[in-house]
């Protein structure tokens, strides 16, 4: 099946790139963003271009493409699942093995941060723009926006943040931003992932651009998430990251999606690198939370 999927990509981009676009023209859009449970359940892939590759104590276990997009479509083709995130590469992988089909689809914006970098708060726009992501008729971007009060370069960050918000609410469009308040510690950056700075990068995050009728937040899942959830009317999706023990985060997803302006999960590589290997399992087991 590996070998199936990386010989059918290669052919087409190497001798029918047009494919991609005309597979992007006739795929069958969602219906609904947060499909009929009234919660999204959205997959995320997007790590590898920010050169985020290791998962748990495999530094390069994303790398491996073949095996991600076969992950990744077990992970689509599992009941409730309703969309997938991820930059250009991957989504025409998908694209080419016709997976999107009734699934809401997000293009990643901003990849230049790359992990471990000395300009990793420099998170320049290198992937999707607002234009190419309604060109391919999907449904929104991502933009990672972490916001270091001591680094320079993070007015940029904002600015360039806004203008993708504005892009997007333009062509109605969801910007999802993913805030965190981020500071260097021993040469590496560290989101600060306490309930009162958490708080603080949604209050920065919901007032970017000019109007925000399209913008949904994408969340760290941290203490007293009830407060935190408070802090803007704003859509939130709950980002998975990578999870230790399982059953602690699969309880605190739960017990947030209770709050009202919870609107689903946003989850990759805790579910499609779940211990013990069981992708639909960890799949199934999320989505049972919505």
């Amino acid at each position: 099946m590996l070998t199936d999927h990386v010989s059918r990509i290669v052919d087409a981009r190497v001798n029918d790139p047009g494919a991609i676009a005309a597979a992007a023209a006739r795929r069958s859009k969602a219906t609904s963003l947060i499909g009929e449970h009234g919660k999204a359940m959205i997959i995320a892939a997007d790590h590898p271009a920010r050169g985020a590759n290791g998962v748990g104590a495999d530094p390069n276990a994303m790398a491996d493409r073949a095996r991600l997009l076969d992950r990744l479509c077990i992970a689509l083709d599992r009941p409730g699942v309703t969309g997938v995130l991820a930059t250009a590469d991957i989504l025409e992988d998908l694209l080419l093995l016709g997976v999107l089909d009734g699934k809401s689809v997000f293009g990643s914006m901003n990849r230049a941060g790359l992990a471990g970098s000395v300009f990793e708060i420099d998170d320049r726009f290198t992937g999707y723009d607002a234009e190419t992501i309604a060109a391919m008729g999907f449904d929104g971007g991502k933009m990672l926006t972490r916001i270091a009060l001591g680094d320079a370069a993070t007015p940029s960050v904002l600015e360039n943040t806004a203008r993708a918000v504005d892009e997007l609410n333009d062509r109605h469009l969801i910007a999802m931003v993913e805030p965190f308040m981020s500071t260097w510690q021993d040469g590496k950056i560290r989101n600060d992932l306490s309930t009162d700075a958490v708080t603080k990068s949604i209050t920065i995050a919901s007032g970017l651009g000019r109007r925000t009728a399209y913008t949904w937040l994408k969340l760290p899942v941290v203490e007293d998430m009830e407060r935190v959830l408070a802090s803007s009317t704003l859509p939130a999706l709950l980002l998975g990251g990578e999870v230790k023990d399982a059953d602690t985060a699969f309880a605190s997803w739960g017990k947030a999606l209770k709050q009202p302006t919870a609107r689903g999960l946003v989850v990759g590589r805790s579910l499609l690198y779940p211990a013990g290997g069981d992708v639909a399992g960890a799949v199934d087991r999320a989505v049972s939370l919505l």
